[in-house]
Formats: structure tokens, sequence, C-alpha cells
């Protein structure tokens, strides 16, 4: 991937390849995405791709840091679903900032310092910038322009802060104040319980789930009706209190249908799988009668071995040669269909794959296999159907065999598709509480794209629900940092002239550093929406920026910038310009917050390998390094 960008030895190479892979996202961020193209030129084949995850994952970075920036975006796109672009573009824009310092003589460990200050700034300015749900709800009651929308922040009020916004939101940080920097190559995700129960449980009044989707649709609308309508249904299906509204996309799945004209997406109670002709043929022989289930966490192969028991290709101990692995299989074969049948078991549910040998043998005496259920899905039709999941399908016992679940045709797929195909409904009589967002397309290529959009608006419902929070999109929340920061860094600067402190000289142009890589994400977004030229857009950010400190404007002045400017595009929206400037945006608090740690904390790890690999590690060098 970064083979042809010019790379100079002499300086910290992670750095510049994280720039330089960073750089190559930079069009795919923002509330417009344009599809693209990726071909392996070895195969030929290409995949159609939309977001900076699946860019990414299917370019396949090789080098060392291009595999660490991929596992990082790929851990946060694991819990998050979306914000990928965010922190990729940030990690290169904090790159080159730390880059700029170590060029000016900047030591690392004082590069290190001022960043996470300027860290803790930012995460200072969401908290007190954050709006409460109650605070939507009212807003929304007033039909509120986008000055209303709870961006009512003047200098002052970020200065000090909403008490109320303080207090509840004061878990985000230590209790010193400063953010700890925990450094890990492995990014593991940070737990968010905290917030979700710090935050008000008794709120007297919640915006409805439809207002906060079309705040959190950020250009994907038809994504959002569809996980709106997931999690309408959820509730009814719990019987959850209006009140207390809440997401829980642990009893969600999708299912991709090709063929179909995507306005045929819907939600459907239960869970709906795609099944060959084949299997098709067997479920129609079981279909609305009360069956037997089993399920298997692995997959149903007899070469399958459990994570913790795999051993390694090609290394073992033989007491004889076997030159019978055909018939060992056929024995494991005979030995599982054997157990099923006196199991009186119709259909297995398997979180893996299975054999091909084992689904025409299923079939022939008509077991249903389907494969590749979410875990979760499988722990949820355990609970309803009293069945116990196994790693091996060996191991299947009658205590672990559930009953009353049910499969129906759903829809007959022959006539979309050239080869047959069935999409078949599973659901038990109990109620367990499932539903399936069926996503449609005429275009194989386009399905992928349209899940991960869901995916990703179900997601920010989800994480909003949870939070009882949001922030002020379309920039606002940027610039209100991008404003702190310069304050900040005017104040250091000043000050440092005064005491002429060598541990301090610096901070100042770092924090600057950090707010001109803010200030470059939110012009890319601008850029984006197709209405701004590169120039135009940073004139525009610069311009607002020099009336904030000028005026102290509000700071949702910024937002409504974005809306009005040509009026006649109706810029975030494709509706007519009236509509447009209705268009409450927010962006989920937990999201923006874990993708700019983790960007700064990718910088990091890289700058300090950096440090490691050019300098050593030794008695002489071991106080300008942070330990990880």
């Amino acid at each position: 991937m970064l083979e042809s960008v010019i790379i100079n030895s002499r300086q910290h190479v992670g750095l510049q390849k994280v720039s330089a892979l960073a750089g190559r996202f930079r069009s795919s961020i923002g509330p417009i995405k344009n599809y693209k193209f990726i071909q392996d030129e070895v195969s030929g084949e290409s995949v159609l791709v939309c977001s900076c995850f699946r860019i990414i994952e299917n370019l396949e970075p090789t080098c060392a840091v291009g595999q660490l920036v991929y596992e990082t975006v790929r851990a946060h796109h694991k819990g998050y679903h979306s914000g990928s672009g965010c922190l990729l573009f940030l990690a290169g824009a904090w790159s080159r900032a730390a880059l700029d310092c170590l060029q000016r003589g900047i030591a690392v460990t004082h590069i290190i310092k001022a960043m996470s200050e300027g860290m803790d700034i930012c995460l200072d300015v969401c908290k007190k910038s954050s709006v409460l749900f109650k605070d939507i709800a009212v807003m929304h009651k007033r039909t509120a322009t986008p000055q209303d929308l709870g961006l009512q922040l003047s200098e002052k009020a970020i200065t000090d802060g909403s008490q109320e916004a303080a207090n509840v939101h004061d878990k985000f940080l230590n209790m010193s104040g400063q953010r700890r920097v925990k450094l890990s190559r492995h990014f593991c995700e940070a737990k968010s319980e905290m917030l979700s129960s710090a935050l008000l449980p008794d709120l007297p009044e919640l915006p409805d789930v439809a207002v906060l989707a079309e705040s959190l649709s950020h250009g994907c609308e038809d994504a959002m009706k569809l996980a709106v309508e997931a999690a309408q249904m959820l509730s009814k299906m719990n019987q959850q209190h209006i009140s207390d509204p809440s997401f829980d996309i642990s009893k969600v799945q999708t299912c991709v249908l090709p063929g179909l004209p995507e306005d045929c997406a819907c939600v459907v109670e239960g869970c709906v799988f795609l099944l060959s002709d084949e299997r098709a043929r067997v479920a129609h022989r079981i279909k609305q009668q009360p069956l037997k289930v089993a399920l298997v966490t692995g997959d149903l192969s007899q070469t399958y071995r459990h994570l913790g028991f795999k051993s390694l290709s090609g290394v073992g101990v033989c007491e004889h040669l076997d030159l019978s692995a055909s018939s060992k299989e056929d024995e494991w074969l005979e030995k599982v269909v054997k157990r099923l049948l006196n199991l009186k078991v119709n259909l297995i549910l398997t979180a893996g794959f299975a054999s091909q040998k084992v689904i025409q043998r299923c079939c022939r005496h008509h077991i249903l296999v389907v494969e590749k259920v979410n875990s979760s899905v499988l722990r949820i039709i355990a609970g309803s159907t009293g069945a116990v999941p196994v790693s091996y399908a060996t191991q299947l016992a009658e205590p672990c065999v559930g009953n009353g679940i049910n499969v129906e045709i759903w829809r007959d797929l022959s006539s979309f598709e050239r080869k047959s195909s069935t999409a078949v409904k599973i659901s038990t009589g109990r109620n367990g509480g499932l539903v399936t967002a069926v996503i449609t397309s005429c275009i194989h290529g386009k399905l992928q794209a349209l899940e991960d959009q869901f995916w990703a608006c179900a997601y920010r419902l989800h994480h909003a629900l949870k939070d009882r929070a949001l922030l002020p999109g379309a920039g606002g929340t940027e610039v209100l940092c991008v404003h702190q920061l310069q304050k900040q860094a005017e104040y250091h600067r000043v000050e440092d002239s005064k005491t002429g402190s060598a541990a301090n000289l610096y901070r100042g142009l770092v924090l600057q550093l950090m707010a001109d890589g803010l200030i470059d994400y939110i012009s890319a977004v601008m850029v984006s929406t197709g209405r701004f030229s590169a120039a135009e857009a940073r004139t525009i950010v610069s311009k607002q920026l020099q009336d904030f400190h000028k005026d102290e404007i509000v700071a949702g002045k910024f937002l409504q910038l974005i809306l009005e400017s040509r009026r006649e595009d109706a810029v975030f929206s494709a509706g007519k310009p009236d509509e447009a400037l209705a268009v409450k945006i927010y962006d989920n608090l937990s999201v923006k917050q874990e993708a700019w740690r983790k960007a700064l904390d990718l910088v990091f790890l890289v700058l300090q390998t950096d440090a490691e690999i050019i300098t050593g590690t030794g008695q002489g060098t071991e106080e300008n390094l942070m330990r990880l």
C-alpha cells in the first residue's frame, strides 16, 4: 500500500507511513461517500466498497505499521461500526503534527505530554457541550432552529460548563482530571457502562426514537429507517416502557437477499436465513411444525477444533501412518448423524460452517442445517428453547436439545435469481425477541455496503440511547475543540515566554498543531458534501474561528453557517432547502471520544516505537520514552 510513497529514511518512518496511509482515505469521510472499486492485480477479482473500514480491509496492508493501523480500525469498527474514518483521518493528521514537532527538535516526552493535554481539552469540551436527552425532547417540542439545538454555548459556557452536564459526564475523565494514556497494540475497547449508569436514570422526558434517528442518519436515511423499525419492533416485543427506551443490538441480525429491489428491504420478527435449493426442500418438509433444535458454536465438520485445542499444521506425533483420512471423516459423520437421529433433532444451527458432506447427509434424513448464525442469536435461542450450545456435534446429548422452534418459508427467490434459493424464517413460540433486517439490492456489489450502512445507523441509535446524550454535529464539536486548543496554545505561549520553562516551551506549538489537524478534518468533511472546494472550506472555518475569538459567538452558529451556505443546494439533504435547514445533526458522544482516543494512542505507539528504533533503548534514553 505504501510502497509508492516517498519515505525519508532519516525521519520517523512509522509516522510518515501512518500519515501516507491516512491520506488515501481523505475522500471517504463525511456525509457523502462514493463507491470505489478495489481490484486484485493477481487474481483480477474486484470488490465494491464504500466505508473506510472496508477499503483498508480489502487493501490488506502488509507492512508492520499498516497492519497496526488496520488492527486499530478493525477494533474500533467491531465495537462501534462508525467513526473509523474520523479515527484514521486524525491519526494521519496528528502523525504529521508529531513529525513537525520532531523536526523542530521537540523531545518525544514533551510531545506526548502536550498532546495528552490537548486530548484532555477536547474531552472536556465534549463533556461540556454534550446535549442531554431531556433538552433534545424540549427543543423538539419547540421546533427549534439549528441555533437552539443545545448549541448555545458561549465562551463562558465552554469555560465554565453546564454544572448538570458536568456532573453527568465527569466519569469520562479520571479523578485527577487528566487522561491516563494506556497503549496496547490490541487497542481494547473502553468500557462505557460507567457512562450509562452515571446518566440520569429518571429523566422526566425523552425524545422519540425517530427524532434521534433523523439527527443521526448522516445521509443514510433508508438504512436508519430500518434501524428505527428494528428498535421499535424490539421495544414492542419486549413491552418496553416508552420512558426508558433502549436498543439491544444483540437481538438484531441481518439477512442479505440479492436480486430484490432495494425498496423491498424490511424488518421481520424472528431470524431470516437464505437457503440453497437442497436445504429449502427440507425446510418445506418440516415447516410449521414444532421442531427439536441443536446448537453448535463451532464448525460442523470433522476437522474443526476449538481455538484452545487447535494444533499447529504439519506438526504432530503419529504412532503409525494413517492412510484413511476420508474413512475417518466418514466414521465421524456416521456417528454424528446417528446421534442426531436418536435425539430426533430436526434443525441444527451452527455459528461456523458446515461441510458439504454433513449438509447432504442431513438433508437425506430431513434435518435442516443453517450456518453462520450469530453467537448472540444462538444464546437467545438457547434461552428460549432450553437448548445447550456445544462446541462439537459429538457432544450432543438429550439435555442439550431444545424444543419449541418453528421454520416457515418466508420468500421464494427463484424468480429473482438464476439459481434457486429460498428465504426461511426461524422463530420460537416463546417470543425470543429476535428481529432480522432484510437487506436487498439488484446490484450484488452494493449489498455489503448497504448492510454496513444499516449497522452503522443501528449502532449510532444504540449508543445514543445508551449514552443518553449527544454531541453537536456537522463540525460543531470540532470547532469548539479548535477554539479551546488555540486559546490554551496562546496562553502557554504567553506564559512560557515569561517563565522560560524548558518543559513547557513547546506546549503551545503542539496544541496549535493538534488544532490544525482538527481544522483539516472539518474542511475535509465540508468538501465531502460536494458543495465546497478545499479552499472555500478552509476559508469558512478560518473566518468562523476569527469571529469566535472576536465576538464569543454561540457554538451553533457554525452549524447554522454550514446549513445556510448555498441554501439553494440544500446541504446535507436531498430535499428542499427549507427541509435542509430543519435537519438537526448530532454525533455520538462515546463513539467520537473513542475514535479520538484511539487515533492519538496509535500516534503515540508509532512515535515511541520509531524513537526506540532510531535512538535505541538504554540508560541514557529511557527518560525520553513512555512505558507501554
